[in-house]
């Protein structure tokens, strides 16, 4: 035994001694080791490449070239109101009873955010941030400002289309909002609160939201990348700072985020920006109907074959679908070649109509399915329609 013990301990020391002398005078036998399941073997990279290369540093894990692309096409959007006076402010009677009033009148301001569309000057934000305001500036990342006009605005998507007359404008790249899929990787750059520029992370959370009450034409992206005041007008990136969507709301209860924020997809703001520039408007179609979701509830009730569809409540007398045909009770199934299966989708294939072109809709009337011919008008003006009601 004892014997045996003798060997064992012989045998240890050699090896240990080999192992030694393998180590420093060949250290290069013990690298090629398996690597473990699922990575690769990091380059080796001497001292001297870095100091002389910094680019063959390792890169990082972060998204700061997705920042530094988008960033400067991200601007703060400062905006003031000339203060209203009383309009018997000067009136001796009224100074008598309610007193002079103590200084001038102070304007009123805000801030938001812009994207830096065009190098030609144009710039998209949301429209509530520039909407009834007297004088609007823009403060670039690269510390230059400019007095800023308004091209057009779009109350019913929220948006609007800005002009400066600057050089040299880093303009953002738009993306494919429709490639977007929850779970993927987004930043929200703007200016929150005023502190300056700001980039926040998150992902998708959720792709066509509607029926919000934001705005007449809603398709929200979701996202959890914190969205404060002032980011409104802001850019909604991809992980490569392509343009996804223009941020413009938040779910709040205190006026913070809380991970709820509300995008419009770069699609929507690509398309009213063309039609703002070119027109000065954004013209979409109309046929003048009271739609609501059909419930199931509904469908048993009406005895209907079909489960989902449109419900039309009301039809303005005179109107476009008056003319053609459609009358309360009918359920819309189709406009065109576009299945709809909610009030929401009906509002947007009808917009996406050319006013005083034909249409056909498809119609549930009780049992029978009926195939409609519309000619379609030009939606009026969100203000028009308020007056008429």
């Amino acid at each position: 035994m004892r014997r045996t013990w003798l060997i064992f301990s012989q045998a240890v020391t050699v090896a240990l001694a080999v192992l030694f002398v393998v180590a420093t005078l060949k250290p290069e036998w013990l690298a090629s080791r398996p690597a473990l399941l699922g990575s690769a073997p990091a380059p080796a990279i001497s001292i001297q490449e870095v100091v002389s290369n910094p680019s063959a540093k390792p890169a990082g894990t972060g998204y700061a070239e997705a920042a530094r692309r988008a960033a400067p096409a991200v601007v703060s959007v400062m905006t003031s109101k000339a203060p209203s006076r009383h309009p018997h402010a000067t009136d001796p009677w009224f100074r008598f009873f309610f007193g002079d009033q103590d200084g001038p009148p102070q304007a009123q301001t805000g801030m938001g955010s812009g994207v830096i569309v065009s190098t030609d000057g144009y710039l998209l934000t949301n429209n509530h941030v520039v909407e009834g305001v007297d004088d609007i500036e823009v403060l670039l990342s690269d510390g230059r400002r400019a007095k800023a006009k308004v091209v057009g605005n779009d109350p019913e998507t929220d948006l609007a289309v800005l002009k400066v007359d600057l050089d040299k404008l880093p303009a953002i790249t738009f993306g494919n909002a429709d490639a977007l899929q929850v779970g993927d990787v987004v930043l929200a750059i703007g200016n929150p609160f005023g502190v300056g520029q700001t980039v926040t992370s998150g992902i998708v959370s959720a792709l066509g939201r509607n029926q919000l009450g934001i705005n007449t034409f809603e398709n929200f992206i979701q996202t959890d990348a914190a969205i404060n005041p002032g980011n409104s007008g802001g850019a909604l990136v991809d992980a490569n700072g392509n343009l996804m969507g223009i941020n413009t709301a938040i779910y709040s209860r205190s006026g913070g985020s809380l991970g709820i924020g509300f995008a419009i997809p770069v699609s929507t703001g690509r398309m009213v920006m063309e039609s703002l520039i070119r027109d000065g408007e954004v013209t979409r179609g109309w046929i003048g109907v009271e739609p609501r979701d059909l419930t199931p509830e509904m469908a048993d009730t009406f005895n209907l074959p079909i489960k989902q569809g449109v419900l039309i409540t009301g039809v303005l007398q005179g109107g476009p679908a008056s003319e053609g045909g459609i009358r309360p009770g009918d359920v819309v199934t189709r406009v065109a070649q576009t299945p709809v299966t909610n009030t929401s989708q009906l509002l947007n294939a009808v917009a996406a109509l050319k006013p005083h072109s034909e249409a056909s809709i498809g119609v549930q009337r009780g049992s029978e399915a009926l195939e409609v011919s519309v000619k379609v008008a030009q939606r009026p003006k969100q203000d028009q329609r308020q007056r008429e009601r």
